[in-house]
C-alpha cells in the first residue's frame, strides 16, 4: 500500500496531520484484507485496522462502505464492535476501497478459543455474552434510516436461502448433487415465517475477538442482511464451526446457556426446532463459500494456498449434510 497516500486522506478525513508509524497485514480475512495500523495523531498513538478488498471479493459480499455502515450502526445500538472512524469509497487512493475501525485487543483465532479455560470468564461466561451479543443485533430491525441499501426484505427467509443457493450452485463449474439433495430436504421441511431482524451471517467463533476479562468485538460484517434470527444461532452452533471444540455452541459451550441469556436479553425464546433447520442449510452455504473461495485460487484470480485448501473441505461438509437429513 502507498503509505503517503494513506497518511495524506487520514489526515484530511481526521482534519489534523496523520503520522503512521506502523503497518503491516494481520493473519486472517481470507475474504477481504485487514492490515494494522498505528498512527500517531495530536502527538498520541492510536491503535488502528484498516480494512479492504481483497483482489477478488465475494459477489454477495458487502461493500467496504455498507460494512462501514452496519458497524457504525452496530456501534449505535450497544453491540460489542471495533468503533468505526472513516470510510473512503476512491479507489484512487489504495486501490480499493477500505475503512479505518478502532483496534481492539483480544484473540480471534478459532482453534485457541474452542481450548481456553479462561477466555471470556470461563466457557459459560462466554457463551452467555454470545447470546446478549445476538440479542443486541437481531434488536436492529427494518426501517432504519440508516440501513437503505440492506435492500427489501423477504418475508419468508427459508425459501430465499434455498433459492439463493440452488442459484449459486446452478452458476458454478462443479456438480454437487449431495448439495442439492439437502436443499431439496430443506425445502420440504421449512419452518412457518417468524419475525425479521439483522443477522450478522457470520456469527460464528473465529469472528469474535475476546480476553480473559471478555468479549471485545464481534468482526467481519460483510454478510449481514435482514433475516430469521434462527439463522445465526444455526451458523454458530453447526458441527462445521466447532473447530473441534466440545461445546455445541460454537466449539466453546452448551447451547442452554446460549439460548437462555439470549431469551433474558431479548424477551424471544430460541425454538431448537429452527435451529436444527438452520444448522443444515448452514453446512449447504459454507459448501458453496468453501467452493467459491477454491475457485478463485484455480481461475489464477488470486492465488492463494488458503483458499485452494478450502475447497477440500466441501466433501466433509457434504458427509454432514447426509447425517443430518438421514
Amino acid at each position: 500500500m502507498d503509505r503517503a497516500a494513506l497518511a495524506d486522506w487520514l489526515a484530511a478525513a481526521a482534519g489534523q496531520p496523520v503520522e503512521i508509524i506502523g503497518m503491516a497485514l494481520m493473519s486472517g480475512g481470507a475474504i477481504q484484507q485487514n492490515w494494522r495500523l498505528d498512527a500517531v495523531v495530536r502527538g498520541v498513538t492510536q491503535a488502528w485496522v484498516l480494512r479492504k478488498d481483497a483482489p477478488a471479493k465475494l459477489s454477495h459480499s458487502r461493500s467496504r462502505a455498507e460494512e462501514f455502515a452496519l458497524l457504525q450502526v452496530a456501534f449505535a445500538a450497544g453491540v460489542t464492535v471495533p468503533e468505526p472512524l472513516y470510510v473512503c469509497s476512491d479507489a484512487a487512493v489504495l486501490g480499493t476501497p477500505f475503512f479505518v475501525m478502532r483496534r481492539v485487543e483480544g484473540i480471534a483465532a478459532a482453534h485457541r478459543v474452542v481450548r481456553g479455560e479462561t477466555l471470556g470468564g470461563g466457557r459459560e461466561a462466554l457463551v452467555a455474552a454470545l447470546g446478549r451479543e445476538l440479542a443486541a443485533i437481531h434488536a436492529i430491525r427494518p426501517g432504519h434510516e440508516n440501513l437503505d441499501f440492506m435492500g427489501e426484505i423477504d418475508p419468508n427467509p427459508c425459501g430465499r436461502f434455498v433459492r439463493d443457493a440452488r442459484k449459486r450452485l446452478d452458476s458454478a463449474q462443479n456438480p454437487r448433487p449431495i448439495l442439492e439433495w439437502g436443499l431439496r430436504r430443506l425445502e420440504l421441511t421449512a419452518p412457518p415465517p417468524g419475525d425479521i431482524v439483522m443477522c450478522h451471517n457470520d456469527f460464528r467463533t473465529g469472528n469474535y475477538m475476546v480476553t480473559d476479562r471478555g468479549l471485545t468485538g464481534v468482526l467481519d460484517w460483510e454478510f449481514a442482511a435482514w433475516g430469521d434470527r434462527h439463522e445465526d444461532f444455526g451458523w454458530l452452533c453447526a458441527p462445521c464451526w466447532r473447530f473441534g471444540g466440545v461445546g455445541e455452541a460454537g466449539g466453546v459451550g452448551s447451547r442452554e446457556t446460549l439460548y437462555g441469556a439470549y431469551q433474558q436479553a431479548s424477551g424471544h425464546a430460541v425454538d431448537p426446532a429452527k435451529v436444527a433447520w438452520w444448522e443444515i442449510a448452514a453446512a449447504i452455504r459454507w459448501a458453496v463459500i468453501a467452493s467459491d473461495q477454491a475457485a478463485r485460487h484455480v481461475s489464477g484470480t488470486e492465488p492463494s494456498l488458503e483458499l485452494a485448501l478450502t475447497g477440500h473441505i466441501v466433501p466433509e461438509l457434504e458427509l454432514g449434510v447426509m447425517r443430518a437429513c438421514a
